[in-house]
């Protein structure tokens, strides 16, 4: 049985019925006929051939040559009359031939040749959007590859529509790659040229490739030096083949400053403030200030850092900070120094060494106050890949960062302290998003009443076990005072559905604890929550149940925002 399908643009004087499962005609044919309204019933009698013609150009681009296109008007209806359209597509132009072929340089070219799409090819339904897609990719292929000279030689779809065949033929001379020339920065920038030097990353006399120019110019836009980045690499400029590559600068203010307010049910109302020297002299070297103001935690710190090579990914960070916390039954102050190299390697890996000097003064419960002085060395991995920085629809973030200490080198305790977080995101068709995380910390010690706070473990929490406190999860004393674990393994599943753009539903399971041993018992917390995704980052509202009441589980609401990954 023939399925027909209605034209759906309410208000207009013209329907249009495609016979047979064509959707893909029917949409088209209502784009071509467009809105026709305000015609009397002799006005659609006058309009039907321009009609008829309009609905032959929307299915012939979709390659039904020979359709039937009958048509009557309808004037039983109350109010206007109506122009119907009946159309028998007949059967489709399939492609006979495709004959493609790149000539000159570019026909050895693999990142040319290989990148040539697909469709259509022989015995695909003539599609005039593939075909004009085949041949336009073509053309930007050999701009983003340097071909500037490539041209056309024979460019031809040729139709027989009595035998519903196509034939395919497209000749391309690219002409000789163009090359990258040496880059000029030119003058009012401020900066010194050795450190616009190692923004640079392909030498001279490279085969021209769009993706350079453009990874230079987000890479020196990103570096926070910069309010405009202008990058002259026109093949027109060209001598011999060679592009010569002109950079013009415009300094950002040197200066900033930032404040803010948030909120999460861990922490309670907070205010944030920064302050920001974006380059302090020509070598590009930064500085800034942080500190933040809650009821359960304050801190203040201040940095110093030196670009390396190459700038974008590679620094060095001298920095210092104090913080104060009460939370749960410990009341902790901490004062830091230290420093910190970045650099980033070539399987995209972050590295991070790191020394610092902790100097902790705390006290657990009701217990008289204790000191710590740590020096401790560290070494740290990170990687992030997403999709898109702000909200992400798969990905995945790994870190590891391990630090030491020994009472042989300026430190009150020895100490082995490890940290391994994974999350992963991914997103089936469209509208359903699955996240999942987990972390493992531990710490080796030969008398963990050594440790201070800040290398215990607490679990519990918005990004942690929710259901539960915020770092309420730990081992007790006797006088059932959290002291902290040596141990911390924290799980989570969450399932989410969008059902509003920007608007999510979820549902999870955390389980985790702060343990001294690995085989200790683990707490479970379920919940529901809504995700928005604001134009700041994503929001998040949950409730939860902690099922294990001789852990603190109950009934608790958690808000935080942040990034999935």
């Amino acid at each position: 049985m023939a399925l027909v399908y209605a034209s759906g643009s309410y208000g207009s004087q013209v329907r249009v019925n495609v016979e047979g499962d064509h959707s893909e005609l029917q949409q088209n044919a209502r784009i071509f006929v467009g809105e026709v309204e305000g015609r009397t019933a002799d006005g659609l009698r006058r309009y039907a051939s321009t009609a008829i013609a309009q609905v032959e150009r929307a299915i012939r681009a979709l390659g039904y040559y020979n359709p039937v296109i009958s048509w009557e008007v309808d004037e039983s209806a109350e109010g206007l009359a109506e122009l119907i359209l009946t159309v028998e597509p007949g059967e489709p132009v399939t492609v006979r031939s495709r004959n493609v072929r790149i000539e000159g340089a570019g026909g050895d070219d693999p990142e040319f040749v290989d990148k040539i799409p697909a469709q259509p090819t022989e015995g695909d339904v003539l599609h005039h959007g593939f075909y004009n897609s085949l041949r336009q990719a073509i053309q930007n292929r050999a701009s983003l590859l340097g071909y500037f000279d490539g041209e056309f030689l024979t460019r031809r779809l040729e139709v027989d529509p009595s035998e519903n065949l196509a034939d395919i033929t497209l000749h391309y001379r690219t002409g000789e790659r163009y090359r990258l020339g040496s880059v000029t920065f030119l003058e009012g920038h401020e900066f010194e040229q050795d450190l616009l030097d190692r923004f640079v990353t392909f030498e001279p006399g490279i085969p021209f490739h769009a993706d350079e120019v453009a990874k230079l110019n987000s890479d020196l836009s990103n570096s926070g030096y910069f309010t405009g980045v202008d990058i002259d690499a026109s093949p027109n400029r060209a001598e011999d083949g060679v592009i010569p590559v002109d950079i013009g600068l415009t300094p950002r203010p040197p200066r900033s400053i930032g404040a803010g307010v948030g909120f999460s049910t861990d922490v309670g109302p907070r205010l944030r403030g920064n302050w920001r020297e974006h380059y302090t002299n020509p070598m590009g070297h930064r500085r800034g200030a942080d500190a933040e103001l809650s009821e359960l935690r304050q801190n203040i710190s201040g940095w110093y850092e030196l670009p390396l090579d190459p700038p974008m990914t590679d620094s060095l960070r001298l920095g210092m900070g104090y913080q104060r916390e009460n939370i749960e039954d410990v009341d902790s102050e901490r004062l830091t120094l230290g420093q910190q190299w970045r650099h980033q390697l070539d399987t995209g890996w972050m590295q991070v060494l790191s020394i610092r000097w902790e100097g902790e003064r705390f006290r657990i419960g009701e217990d008289e106050r204790s000191n710590s002085s740590l020096l401790l060395p560290g070494l740290s991995y990170s990687k992030l890949q997403a999709n898109s920085p702000l909200d992400p629809s798969r990905g995945y973030r790994l870190q590891l960062d391990l630090t030491g200490a020994h009472r042989a080198i300026i430190s009150d305790a020895d100490i082995l302290h490890i940290n391994v977080l994974a999350r992963g995101l991914y997103t089936l068709a469209d509208n359903h998003r699955f996240l999942t995380r987990f972390n493992f910390g531990g710490v080796a010690t030969n008398n963990f009443s050594d440790v201070p706070p800040s290398l215990r473990f607490f679990s519990g929490g918005d990004q942690s076990v929710r259901g539960y406190g915020y770092e309420t999860l730990s081992p007790r004393d006797d006088n059932n005072v959290a002291i902290g674990g040596r141990y911390q393994l924290v799980a989570g599943i969450e399932y989410q559905y969008e059902f509003v753009r920007n608007w999510r539903i979820a549902a999870f399971v955390d389980e985790g604890n702060a343990v001294d041993d690995v085989f200790d018992r683990l707490a479970t917390g379920v919940g529901m929550g809504i995700r928005w995704v604001s134009p700041v980052g994503p929001l998040r509202l949950d409730i939860a149940k902690g099922l294990d009441e001789e852990f603190g589980g109950g009934w608790r609401i958690h808000f935080s925002m942040g990034p999935e990954l």
